[in-house]
């Protein structure tokens, strides 16, 4: 007994020592990565080098992002620019005589396709400076061919054996259904909208017309902005090149130069010789390349005396104070900081959100209009700003959206899972003693009865109309006009601008010179603060190390966990809990 004693002693004081070691050799390798970076000065002049693969375009610029572990081994991130900060960054490189041209490499690139408008546009601004945009492309795809299409001219490798994947929007769904019959999960959903497809993948096989409906309305509207942009960059028909996309007649870099879709095919080499001639140097060793990321970066300058504010809300709408999402307590300190700031005269609501929690959307809702009653306040809607997200600000004085901002999405659920057969199968029974005769409704080991269904049915209808009413008091329209455009219904910003959903389709630049106007600020005066502020490293490695004050999620230890973050983030929520927010989120591929 005593050597078992002393066995198990031995193991325990191994692992405490293996994990204290772990813990500061995360430590030396966190700081190897902050002192790290390229190193190498940024030359003073050469050609700006976009190459979209080494860096991520988010909602705001984190310099020192946490590298992340995995079996492999530590991986670093891209450097992470925020959408302002990269169009600024286009912006200093215009007025740079250091910078000959740009070189457009947007193949790997990573970000919406309202964030790829975005900064399309500050590309084809740049060109107004007399300088040129190249681009190259070695793999054309949807995304990297947009992108692509706002240069000067357009390269393409003339070796063969790449893929070319220009073939049209796609938008995936995912139902689960059939699984979870199988392993006796029942899902218990409550919703208002007929379009409101959020849970649907639970309680579906398939997609429901009205769910389809939707989803091929936004994917067309978003192709077609797509498209428009192609045909006229490229001054081809849209039916022409639709045509093109349909018969896969893009298989071989010939068949982009017959269809005028680029204005070369070149080796590597011929692209450098092009390239040191544009730049007038006379060999690729004079040939300086300068990393955008590192380039954006350092034109960033701390604003002194800032008068106009952006509130960035970006990610989910969830309770409490979480550092990651769009979390209500900490989010409504944020918007009381600035409306306590007597420096800050205007403000822009900056919205990246599928939603999430009605509470905090309520809660930030109310913060925002107290805000508003002192201080101009202007929207600018990213990738998503729908139902929660649309639900904080759709009260603001103006609201901006791209073409492509996923919006909408006017609709309530709520979701209870239950598990009594699954605890069945597996031989586990639960009884349970109550004060009352619905005591045991959220348990999660039963379904509910029809009262509880009626009472949970209640609540929704009860917050949807309230949701109706916010966007038609927000929007100066008539409640029953609200609900005929609502129903949970997803729009794309083309098309909520036709319904009145939004005011104009523009940047977030554009909502930040309104926002200044407003408040008797010229535009070019507008000195911007961004709250809440980026999170620093420390914070960042808190978070990586599950410190965050989130509330543990329901789905430990069951079938759902390994699921994926958009499952995972609706079926996670308090059973019952009311959810405004998009089904999941789209990947567009």
């Amino acid at each position: 007994m005593k050597e078992f004693v002393k066995t198990m002693l031995a193991v325990i004081c191994a692992l405490i020592v293996l994990r204290i070691l772990a813990f500061f050799l995360m430590i030396i390798l966190f700081a190897g990565a902050i002192a790290g970076g390229s190193g190498a000065p940024l030359p003073k002049e050469g050609v700006l080098d976009v190459d979209m693969s080494k860096f991520v375009i988010t909602e705001q610029t984190q310099e020192n992002p946490v590298p992340s572990f995995s079996a492999a081994g530590m991986q670093m991130p891209d450097a992470q620019i925020g959408l302002l900060d990269a169009i600024k960054g286009i912006e200093a490189a215009a007025a740079d005589p250091g910078v000959k041209y740009i070189l457009l490499r947007p193949e790997g690139a990573t970000m919406g396709l309202s964030d790829a408008e975005e900064f399309r546009r500050a590309l084809s601004e740049f060109r107004r400076s007399g300088k040129p945009v190249i681009a190259w492309l070695e793999s054309p795809a949807n995304g990297s061919y947009y992108i692509s299409t706002v240069a000067d001219k357009i390269y393409l490798s003339s070796y063969h054996g790449f893929s070319y994947q220009l073939i049209g929007l796609s938008s995936q769904m995912m139902f689960v259904k059939d699984i979870l019959d199988k392993l006796g999960v029942n899902v218990q959903l409550i919703r208002h909208g007929k379009y409101k497809s959020a849970g649907e993948m639970f309680i579906r096989s398939s997609a429901s017309p009205e769910n389809r409906e939707q989803n091929q309305v936004m994917i067309n509207s978003a192709w077609r902005v797509i498209t428009a942009a192609i045909s006229d960059a490229r001054e081809i028909s849209p039916e022409k090149f639709n045509a093109l996309v349909d018969d896969l007649a893009l298989a071989e870099p010939e068949d982009f130069l017959a269809a005028g879709l680029v204005d070369g095919l070149m080796t590597r080499s011929e692209l450098v010789e092009k390239l040191c001639t544009l730049a007038g140097v006379e060999s690729e060793a004079k040939l300086k390349l300068i990393p955008f990321a590192d380039y954006a970066i350092a034109k960033v300058k701390p604003t002194l005396r800032p008068n106009v504010a952006i509130i960035y809300a970006d990610g989910e709408i969830v309770d409490g104070d979480d550092l990651m999402e769009i979390a209500g307590d900490r989010f409504v300190r944020e918007i009381n900081k600035v409306a306590k700031d007597d420096a800050i005269k205007a403000v822009v609501l900056r919205v990246n959100s599928p939603g999430g929690s009605v509470a905090a959307s309520v809660k930030i809702r109310t913060a925002l209009d107290s805000l508003q009653a002192h201080k101009p306040l202007v929207a600018s809607f990213g990738n998503y700003a729908a139902s929660g997200g649309y639900w904080i600000s759709n009260g603001c004085e103006k609201i901006y959206a791209d073409a492509n901002t996923i919006t909408g999405s006017i609709g309530v659920f709520s979701m209870i899972p239950e598990f009594s057969k699954v605890t069945k199968k597996v031989g586990v029974n639960f009884e349970f003693v109550g004060s009352n005769k619905h005591s045991d409704m959220y348990s999660l080991m039963r379904p509910f009865d029809k009262a509880e269904l009626d009472y949970q049915q209640a609540s929704v209808e009860d917050i949807y109309e309230s949701f109706v009413n916010l966007v038609a008091d927000g929007r100066k329209m008539a409640p029953s006009a609200v609900d005929a455009i609502a129903q949970g219904r997803v729009w794309m910003g083309s098309d909520a601008l036709e319904i009145g959903l939004v005011d104009e389709i523009g940047t977030l630049q554009d909502a930040i010179a309104y926002a200044a106007t407003l408040a008797g600020i010229a535009p070019d005066d507008a000195r911007i603060a961004a709250f809440p502020a980026p999170l620093t490293f420390a914070e960042q490695l808190m978070e990586s190390l599950g410190q965050s004050n989130t509330e543990p999620s329901i789905l430990a230890g069951t079938p759902f966990e390994g699921m994926s973050a958009e499952v995972s983030s609706v079926l996670s929520a308090k059973p019952g809990k009311p959810m405004a927010r998009m089904p999941y989120a789209y990947v567009i591929k």
